[in-house]
């Protein structure tokens, strides 16, 4: 059984201000912190636990696996729940709760078990969060309105991923000394760092649902809900119903998807090992041309993630005149361009134009897909598509993880720059195929 959708759906959305937009998307700000932080911290933290590399990619699948799992349940659960906070919110509430409380543990963890068992439950946090607030966003916005809705947290990636990436460094700067470290030998600029995190995650979350409430349902609305109640099996049920009526647009944005986020996973897994190689010439983690290669892709990922920031704003204009879908296919081709310059860069600073393009492509990867979603789901249906949405990224994730290490030698040379020129590939692929995309 679906739920109605009400007649005045349409009607009950009054036009946002800009500074409205900007309040309701500031929980992301706390949210990409979150996971700027496991981007650029787990990897050492593993490491100053005990971890060797071999077992480092079975480490970071709580991210793929958690959001397969959990999106689509809580998105479809939250089509369907009523409360006097409202569908969404909850969510926001609990996820959030949640999260800075692992943030706050994972410093602290005593061995490498008990970081790895944060992780899965922070990621878990991060996803009961992620797609009921797309949801409420776009049950917040209308048409007109969606591209500066979801091109806004788009914007709040870039500015949480930066400042998550430069935090220690930040940190350092200010006079806290990088080798103070704590008994765990987890320095205490990342015990910092996570502090910071946990308070931003329920703090911005708290603000934007505050600030901006959701919309009340209207009798009709709660009525249907309760018709059939929330339950395993309805939530089950709907899910499967959604997948089976999956519309058009949606199943040709898969293909895109599958490409991007593949091409994006090989250049988070690989960039450090890539920029060694050019840089530097190095081959071995155990060296200090690899340590300075891992601090510039620090540097080099706080910069894509401010340009990130910047473009999503200056998006918006062409997105509503022209359509998510070329301006999508613009960001992915630059991104891909941008891939397949890196491994031609011959000093660090040259690295800047490469991530003008990344940046730009990151951009578009956070706003347009959504956009372009959100115009072709039935509204009633918003968390549930939005929760399916998102096996469309940690799939591709799921499945570069599992094959990169059957080809990266016999294919690849065992060369980290051929793993980025693979993405440069792919990435244009993805361009491609999201000119292909049709219209609801």
């Amino acid at each position: 059984m679906t739920i109605a959708a009400p007649i005045t759906a349409a009607m009950r959305r009054p036009h946002l201000s800009f500074a409205a937009i900007v309040q309701m998307n500031i929980g992301f700000l706390g949210l990409q912190f979150s996971f700027g932080l496991q981007q650029a911290n787990m990897g050492p933290i593993y490491a100053y636990l005990g971890a060797d590399e071999a077992t480092l990619p079975l480490l970071w699948l709580a991210g793929p696996m958690t959001g397969l799992i959990v999106q689509p349940l809580v998105g479809a659960l939250s089509d369907r729940t009523v409360t006097r906070l409202g569908r969404r919110t909850p969510y926001f509430l609990i996820g959030a709760v949640l999260c800075s409380l692992g943030l706050l543990a994972m410093p602290y963890s005593p061995a490498l078990w008990v970081a790895a068992s944060l992780l899965w439950i922070l990621d878990a946090a991060n996803n009961i969060t992620m797609e009921p607030y797309r949801a409420y966003v776009s049950d917040r916005l209308d048409a007109p309105q969606r591209p500066l809705g979801f091109l806004t947290q788009s914007a709040f990636t870039g500015l949480a991923q930066t400042l998550a990436y430069l935090s220690p460094s930040l940190l350092v700067w200010a006079g806290i000394s990088r080798d103070a470290v704590a008994s765990n030998n987890i320095p205490v600029t990342t015990h910092i760092a996570f502090v910071i995190g946990a308070v931003l995650s329920i703090a911005t979350i708290l603000w934007s649902v505050l600030r901006v409430p959701e919309l009340p349902l209207t009798p009709a609305e709660t009525a249907a809900m309760r018709a059939e109640p929330l339950s395993a099996r309805t939530t089950l049920s709907d899910i499967a119903l959604a997948v089976r009526e999956m519309p058009r647009p949606m199943r040709q944005l898969a293909v895109a998807m599958f490409f991007q986020w593949y091409a994006m996973f090989c250049y988070w897994q690989f960039i450090s090992f890539a920029l060694a190689r050019s840089l530097f010439g190095a081959t071995g983690a155990a060296t200090p041309e690899f340590r300075e290669a891992a601090l510039i892709t620090g540097q080099a990922g706080a910069a894509y993630n401010f340009v990130a920031f910047l473009a999503a704003f200056a998006l918006v204009p062409f997105a509503r005149r022209h359509g998510a879908r070329p301006v999508h296919a613009v960001c992915l081709t630059a991104s891909g361009l941008a891939m397949l310059a890196i491994p031609e860069m011959a000093t660090p600073l040259a690295l800047a134009i490469p991530m003008l393009g990344i940046g730009l492509g990151w951009a578009g990867m956070m706003g347009c897909p959504y956009i372009m979603l959100a115009d072709a789901i039935p509204p009633e249906r918003t968390g549930v598509y939005m929760g399916i949405f998102n096996m469309f990224i940690v799939i591709p994730m799921l499945i570069q993880s599992l094959t990169m290490p059957l080809f990266y030698d016999s294919l690849l040379g065992g060369d980290a720059r051929n793993v980025l020129l693979l993405g440069g590939g792919m990435m244009l692929v993805a361009a491609a195929a999201t000119l292909a995309v049709k219209k609801a």
